[in-house]
């Protein structure tokens, strides 16, 4: 180990500037690493809805003049005719789904006041017939009963009471109820919690339209309506049928009312797939950044590596000559190798940290776990193994009567 440190000592600004490589190299890989398995963590969630089955579909151009009797007759109508398409199994008009980012929120109360127990609670509001369309699993109480749907908006509180019952997610039930049994429990909707609804069911997983933080996201309760104005229309069909479904629904509502522009429509595995269109470029974009960090450093240590091995080149040939075998000479490279990338792994966890938390002061990302320290210094080690490799087996190539004529 000393001809190492000493030859070292000899080369202290090649080893320097090698090693803040390998450090710079070390705290951007490391917290790269992280926000990469943080994104795919967040993508895979669990929507709670039957994801590949459903297609959703926005209109837009009906009169603004329409009083409500007829935009619901309309809306009856519209769903009549989607419901009779080959492969649809249900089809409801709703305001909002998983993950599509447009959604309604209200204050709950556990019993009147001034102050809502929850803020910005996610309400899913549907026709008859929602919690089959959506696929969703009861796990505690019913699903709604027809007589429970009614004429309710959540923007016309003054004049339409909420309906008397709703369907809360177990997240949700377990915030405001934490160890109690849910069903039968009073929440109090509108200003001040004026207009009390029971729970009469409780549904395992619904996740919310736009995802906030971890364990806040199904934060959400479901409100049966009779219809829902400027809502959208979701079909659930059979697995083979949903593409077909969404080719042809544009032209199955024109032909009830050809006066109407179809805004929207889209499987329900496109939506989730363009909510994470973001995260998928960030981490393709990471993984370029984590690959021309690794192959720079590579090169930096073949480089480096190289040099010594032509620098070296007599030593070697003495070294050989009095027996030092070839392996004994690729250890030796490869021993050196190691404790250079060793001090700018040292260097680059210290450097990760810091990294990390300048991240969580400006945006907002969680605190990087210990354990990908050592996982980017393995991942750094092995790099820096395999790119001494080829100039330590070179240097061990020289035959010792070649080297020691070298001058």
């Amino acid at each position: 180990m000393h001809p190492i440190i000493a030859a070292l000592k000899h080369h202290k600004t090649a080893v320097i500037l090698v090693a803040l490589e390998i450090a710079i190299t070390c705290a951007i890989v490391s917290n790269a690493l992280y926000i990469i398995g943080d994104r795919l963590a967040g993508m895979r969630v669990i929507t709670g809805v039957a994801d590949n089955e459903l297609v959703w579909a926005q209109s837009s151009g009906l009169r603004d003049d329409a009083s409500a009797a007829s935009m619901a007759s309309r809306q009856a109508a519209d769903l009549a005719a989607l419901r009779g398409m080959p492969g649809v199994k249900a089809a409801v008009m709703m305001n909002s789904v998983p993950l599509s980012d447009s959604y309604w929120t209200d204050g709950v109360y556990l019993k009147p006041g001034d102050k809502p127990d929850m803020d910005n609670v996610v309400n899913y509001v549907g026709t008859p017939g929602m919690v089959a369309a959506l696929g969703l699993v009861v796990t505690e109480g019913r699903d709604f009963l027809p007589q429970e749907y009614v004429d309710y908006s959540p923007f016309d509180q003054e004049k339409k009471v909420p309906p008397s019952s709703i369907i809360v997610t177990r997240a949700l039930a377990d915030r405001l109820w934490p160890g109690k049994d849910p069903l039968g429990q009073a929440v109090y909707l509108g200003d001040s919690g004026k207009y009390v609804t029971h729970v009469v069911g409780v549904v395992a997983h619904l996740l919310n339209p736009d995802l906030t933080k971890p364990g806040e996201n199904e934060f959400n309760l479901l409100m049966p309506v009779t219809s829902v104005s400027g809502g959208m229309y979701v079909l659930r069909t059979t697995p083979g049928a949903r593409d077909a479904t969404l080719r042809n629904l544009p032209k199955v509502l024109d032909g009830v009312d050809d006066q109407r522009i179809i805004t929207e429509s889209h499987s329900f595995a496109d939506t989730v797939k363009d909510y994470f269109h973001d995260d998928r470029a960030l981490i393709w974009l990471l993984l370029v950044v984590i690959g021309c960090l690794l192959a720079l450093t590579a090169l930096g240590v073949v480089g480096l590596s190289s040099f010594w091995v032509q620098q070296r080149t007599r030593q070697i040939g003495i070294r050989r000559a009095i027996g030092a075998t070839r392996r004994d000479i690729v250890v030796y490279f490869q021993v050196e190798n190691l404790l250079i990338v060793g001090i700018g792994i040292v260097a680059g966890s210290l450097a990760a940290v810091a990294l990390n938390l300048f991240l969580m002061t400006h945006y907002e990302l969680p605190r990087l776990p210990l354990y990908y320290l050592p996982l980017g210094a393995l991942l750094l080690w092995l790099l820096g193994q395999l790119a001494a490799l080829g100039p330590a087996l070179r240097a061990a190539s020289v035959p010792p009567v070649v080297a020691t004529r070298s001058g």
